[in-house]
């Protein structure tokens, strides 16, 4: 078993550079089956999420060169065959290969998705977009049929602004007869750019990043050069951990708007931080003041940053109350950070942060990827030794996370334990 343990109490100084975003990757993968060509990818993190994309696709029979930071895809060899649960369930993002294949043949059958036990994650918007382009839909146990005679434009509204369904419905329709409006669509970063990399294939996609999304289906999609974001959740990550222990702590390769929200609140808690064009430089301050946080989808508080600002407010002088709207089970964090000697009531969907509460090391479990974010910060900023295990979920999200935080001061090691 892994394991991170981590001396807390180092400051953090230097300049971390943050990599490609895991949530764009995980669907442009996916997306490059569509392409009758050759795709290139660059700035593909080295994630355990990657890899098992990139193998679900040579399970398919394509083609896949990984180098450092990018991916090669050649979909001219795919077998269009069912994808297996043991292949499905290791993550969430797997379900976009039922948009891919079934853009690209018309059909598809594969498991249900897994990934971390954050709250219900129903597919229910997505397969309502597969149902209006034309698509009938089977379901066995946890095993999904999906076939479609003719894939044909269609007015889709969405029920609500779900990032994996608008990304599917985009992947269904760039190939299907006719128009599609996609209406009440997520306006997520991640969703500019698997536009982006569409349209280089030939797709003629517009609205991407707003509430309504065109698409006017083409024939076929060539291959195509993209590159992908940088990942706006680590960028919020570590700018969170140079407010936590920072000495001009440098955030480098980031796209400030996407984490204004974020940048928005430390400002809020008189947290001084410079940003830049493509940085911003951040220190830790003594006195903070206490805030309020909703998340809310974007160009809201992001959903995957509530966990880690939760250390934050443990920093701050007064009661903070931070409520969650997108996932109904995303505090498995609070009692791990209780444990640690936080002050945190959980009221349902809300949690009620008393501080300053000086944090003790101590044994902690990731019960998922952001929680287990929130648990390396805790580790940074506590007193003592904090060891944290089930780091898989950890490992999958965040690019050689022990390394770029040595780089910076931390103590920090992944060890093997028995």
């Amino acid at each position: 078993m892994k394991v991170l343990e981590i001396n807390g109490g180092h400051s953090l100084t230097g300049t971390i550079r943050i990599s490609g975003a895991k949530n764009s990757s995980v669907a442009l993968i996916p997306a490059a089956i569509l392409a009758d060509d050759e795709v290139t990818i660059c700035n593909v993190p080295e994630i355990t999420d990657t890899d098992v994309l990139t193998e679900t696709l040579e399970y398919l029979g394509a083609q896949v060169k990984r180098a450092s930071e990018s991916i090669v895809i050649n979909p001219n060899t795919i077998n269009n065959k069912e994808i297996p649960e043991n292949i499905s369930r290791k993550l969430r993002a797997s379900y976009y290969f039922m948009g891919a294949l079934l853009g690209k043949y018309n059909h598809v059958e594969m498991y249900f998705p897994g990934g971390c036990s954050i709250g219900a994650r129903p597919i229910d918007q997505t397969l309502k977009g597969f149902r209006a382009l034309g698509a009938d839909i089977i379901e066995e146990d946890n095993r999904y049929i999906i076939d479609a005679k003719e894939l044909t434009g269609a007015h889709v509204y969405l029920d609500m602004p779900s990032v994996g369904a608008t990304i599917n419905t985009m992947l269904v329709a760039v190939k299907a007869k006719g128009e599609t409006i996609i209406e009440n669509a997520a306006k997520e970063p991640e969703i500019v750019n698997v536009a982006t990399f569409l349209n280089s294939m030939g797709a003629k996609i517009t609205g991407a990043g707003t509430s309504e999304i065109r698409i006017k289906g083409v024939d076929t999609l060539h291959g195509c050069y993209t590159e992908v974001i940088p990942d706006r959740i680590e960028t919020g990550t570590y700018i969170i951990a140079g407010a936590l222990m920072g000495k001009n702590l440098k955030i480098d390769n980031i796209i400030p708007e996407h984490v204004e929200m974020l940048i928005l609140k430390l400002k809020e808690m008189k947290i001084p931080i410079e940003v830049g064009q493509d940085y911003v430089i951040v220190s830790k301050v003594e006195h903070s003041v206490p805030v309020n946080i909703k998340t809310q989808g974007y160009p809201g508080f992001a959903t995957d940053l509530q966990q880690p600002v939760t250390v934050l407010l443990t920093q701050c002088e007064g009661t903070s109350i931070l409520e969650e709207t997108i996932y109904e089970n995303r505090f498995q964090n609070v009692p791990y950070l209780n444990k640690m000697k936080a002050n945190i009531e959980n009221n349902g969907r809300k949690i009620i942060i008393k501080g300053k509460t000086p944090l003790e090391g101590t044994d902690v479990v990731a019960t998922d990827l952001r929680a287990g974010a929130c648990l390396v910060l805790a580790g940074l900023v506590a007193n003592g030794t904090t060891t944290i295990s089930n780091v898989e979920h950890v490992l999958r999200g965040y690019e050689n996370i022990v390394e770029k935080l040595t780089s910076i001061g931390a103590k920090i090691k992944l060890k093997e334990i028995n």
